[in-house]
């Protein structure tokens, strides 16, 4: 089985609980950092799929190896290579599928809990869903998308098409991740406002029983995502209905 590729676009924004997913079944990984250097693949065919995480850039920036990167996204769609977009990821699928990524109304900081649209509860089991947001732009859905999920402050925080799944959250963030970007970004968070904008203390509060729930929710995500690799694991996860 070919590996999966993971684009990792900062060092503190790793593909934690979704590597740790991979690895438990068995999956090869390979992980560059455009965005540091590292050349942007250039056969999507080479992967079993790909793996696209956040980043403190836009998708709308005129840099080299967004576009790059753009162009892969492009060449995985037309060759059906499964994809799996968080935040900066998901904005990027959909900027490839045609869509607009825009500035959302409000800066999405914090826990909360989202809304499952009829098109995602065979996927998420449940009417809402925890996740984990920071972002400040968001995408509009693609056309023959099907929107899965929808918050109070952002309308669309999920998609999918076809073998491809786009989230404008986290599901795959750990605890450290989350320590991690409170103290990195304390003086964005300082200066970040509006009613969907969390203090890091409450971000922090009750922390391993947020990221707990959160991961059950990853864990079918990653699971549904991966039966849709080509290779060994391919089996049915649930019985999606965006096909």
């Amino acid at each position: 089985m070919r590996p999966v590729l993971i684009l990792q676009h900062d060092r503190t924004q790793r593909p934690g609980q979704l590597l740790q997913h991979l690895t438990q079944a068995g999956i090869d990984t390979e992980i560059i950092m455009p965005d540091h250097g590292d050349t942007v693949p250039w056969n999507a065919n080479d992967y079993s799929g790909i793996v696209l995480l956040g980043s403190n850039r836009s998708v709308n920036e005129p840099l080299d190896w967004i576009a790059d990167e753009r162009s892969l996204v492009r060449r995985a769609l037309e060759a059906e290579v499964p994809m799996l977009g968080h935040c900066f990821g998901g904005q990027m699928l959909a900027s490839a599928l045609g869509a607009r990524v825009e500035r959302n109304g409000f800066a999405n900081i914090g826990w909360s809990r989202l809304r499952v649209t009829p098109d995602g509860l065979p996927l998420m089991q449940s009417q809402e869903v925890m996740a984990f947001n920071w972002h400040y732009e968001t995408f509009q859905i693609p056309a023959r998308a099907r929107r899965l999920l929808y918050g109070t402050h952002c309308l669309n925080k999920g998609f999918a098409i076809g073998p491809h799944l786009a989230f404008q959250c986290h599901f795959e963030v750990d605890e450290s991740i989350v320590r991690d970007w409170c103290q990195q970004s304390a003086t964005e968070l300082a200066q970040a406002k509006g009613p969907a904008v969390q203090s890091p203390a409450l971000i922090l509060s009750d922390l391993s029983h947020r990221v707990s729930e959160l991961h059950r929710i990853a864990r079918r995500v990653y699971s549904e995502w991966t039966s849709r690799l080509p290779g060994p694991v391919s089996r049915r996860a649930v019985a999606v209905s965006w096909q």
